[in-house]
């Protein structure tokens, strides 16, 4: 490995050691329900499923499971637990 890898290395360790440094905008999960694969997405802080549950209440068990994990990350209400 070349000495600039090297150096890239240890500055992200450094940045992974502060998680404050990022904020989550957008992206596209696929969560592997119990019945069936649901595509959820999270762009500019506006969740969304394609299961039905999400489409009549706006929030589900795919979408709360997702705020859970990335709650650091991404700028939500954090989930009541």
């Amino acid at each position: 490995m070349d000495y600039g890898m090297i150096g890239k290395i240890e500055k992200a360790k450094r940045y992974a050691q502060q998680p404050e440094r990022f904020q989550l905008e957008t992206f596209t999960v696929t969560v592997s329900g119990e019945n069936n694969p649901h595509t959820v997405s999270y762009n500019h802080g506006e969740w969304q499923c394609d299961c039905h549950f999400f489409q009549t209440r706006g929030r589900c068990s795919h979408t709360i499971a997702l705020e859970m994990i990335f709650e650091k990350h991404i700028l939500i209400q954090p989930v009541e637990k």
